[in-house]
């Protein structure tokens, strides 16, 4: 027995005529897509049962307007200093610089607000929005990694006085105008906009029952052959843990696409759970005949078409699963989802950091302080390996947003304190593994002891140190 959901598409005095002459045009390629805005706007559409399983296409649409808060810009009187008053030629650039500067701040303090908003406890998490929340993500670190290209390059400029001077860049008054590989954050809600518009009018063009199975293999037509997603097997590069990244590349991880699955299901009505089996997340529609979702057609099944080859991978738990065991298995939480993808994002930053220091594991010094005496006496502010510091401070902050999510998870909590003390910010990392000894397993609070008791000596002689003093505190 199967499911019959009839489509809601568009209203009874226009049923398949136009969309049938639509239908007919391309709809996208590799390279061309329908570019369809809404900006602002959201639908919502209902799949209803019809008794008959006919499709009965009927519109329900409910619109509303969020208006995005400002980021007020505001630029220093003492932006114009004595240098710049010497030089008048200079005084412009030295405004923009701090403008530019001031509105960084603002943005990364913004991005950081609104992600909070989007997954906070006080709401359900079925309002949460997965896309949101993720391009509030990729909004606070691209403001971090802008700022800093922009400051090397105005650097390298300055160096080399018969290089071309740079381009203005824009200015813009609302996180939301921030562009993200060229689209702002509404522009790129619009494009899963665009692809639940192509979905419907794939339906349409088949002429087909809105059956839940038939609406599944139109999302998979669309997502994996027309816009052709793929998952990325290895991630090396940062980009493909970023949602506007995946969606402008088509490739990217799998939670990531796991994310696009569901956000566009969700603009048809349709309601995706997913669960963690074994090292992957696994996604699927909430039905009464999961069976369906095992059913073999042309070489796979729809389980495995959405989940991708680790399903059918005999080395992975979610090769044994069938109809009756996914209902026995725990459904995730979108806050779990977006810690997720935070929490890969942490690893991907964190190996990028310390690549230079192959198999640098975060706990390495517990471990040394730990177990061997004669490291204690080697343990100096000198001797803290040399990371990248962009991307350290990137695994940094998306420690700090899945901490959020996670406050009482003392392991999070040690990963970041160690993070804190590879960046040489060890007031911050003290405060942190000391909170973390409060939650933490009697075993792993002893070990954290001692490492803690020496960060508070690394404390104090970075103080001394800034206050010029030509000792040196020794760490016994």
């Amino acid at each position: 027995m199967s499911t019959s959901l009839p489509l809601s598409v568009i209203n009874a005095t226009a049923t398949c005529t136009a969309a049938k002459s639509a239908a007919t045009m391309p709809i996208c390629d590799h390279h061309h897509s329908i570019s369809l805005r809404y900006d602002h706007h959201e639908q919502h559409h209902c799949w209803n049962h019809d008794k008959n399983n006919k499709s009965k296409p009927k519109m329900t649409m409910v619109r509303w307007r969020r208006h995005s808060p400002s980021i007020t810009m505001t630029t220093s009187a003492s932006s114009a200093s004595s240098a710049s008053s010497a030089y008048p030629l200079f005084r412009n650039q030295l405004t923009k610089d701090s403008s530019r500067h001031h509105f960084y701040q603002e943005a990364l303090k913004t991005a950081r607000q609104k992600f909070t908003q989007e997954i906070s406890f006080q709401s359900k998490d079925k309002d949460i929005s997965l896309a949101k929340a993720m391009l509030y993500v990729a909004a606070e670190d691209e403001a971090f990694v802008a700022y800093n290209r922009e400051m090397d390059a105005r650097s390298l400029m300055n160096e080399r006085k018969n290089m071309s001077a740079l381009p203005d860049a824009q200015d813009w008054n609302h996180l939301d105008q921030m562009p993200l590989a060229g689209k702002s954050i509404s522009e790129w809600l619009s494009v899963l906009d665009t692809i639940a518009k192509e979905v419907e009018a794939e339906l349409v063009y088949r002429d087909i029952g809105c059956h839940l199975v038939e609406v599944l293999e139109a999302v998979n037509v669309v997502l994996f052959q027309l816009r052709g997603f793929k998952r990325s097997p290895v991630l090396v590069d940062s980009k493909y843990s970023y949602l506007h990244s995946v969606l402008s590349s088509g490739c990217g991880s799998a939670i990531l696409l796991s994310i696009i699955y569901i956000e566009v299901c969700r603009r048809l009505g349709l309601n995706i759970v997913g669960s963690r089996v074994g090292e992957d997340f696994l996604i699927w529609p909430q039905t009464g005949y999961p069976e369906e979702l095992f059913k073999v057609t042309a070489g796979h099944s729809l389980f495995a078409i959405v989940n991708g080859r680790c399903v059918e991978d005999p080395r992975s738990m979610a090769s044994d699963l069938n109809g009756k065991s996914l209902l026995g298995l725990e459904i995730a939480t979108k806050r779990d989802i977006v810690g997720i993808a935070l929490a890969n994002m942490i690893r991907l930053h964190w190996k990028r950091a310390s690549r230079s220091n192959r198999g640098l594991m975060l706990t390495s010094p517990l471990r040394h302080v730990h177990n061997a005496d004669e490291n204690l006496k080697r343990m100096s502010n000198s001797n803290v390996p040399l990371l990248r510091p962009q991307d350290l401070r990137l695994a940094i902050m998306a420690s700090e947003r899945l901490l959020i999510l996670q406050p009482h998870n003392w392991a999070l909590r040690r990963d970041h304190g160690m993070m804190l003390y590879y960046n040489r910010e060890y007031g911050k990392a003290v405060q942190e593994l000391s909170i973390c000894m409060a939650f933490a397993p009697e075993e792993e609070a002893e070990v954290l002891e001692p490492f803690v008791e020496k960060l508070h000596l690394l404390r104090i002689e970075s103080s001394w140190k800034s206050l010029g003093h030509a000792g040196q505190l020794t760490v016994p």
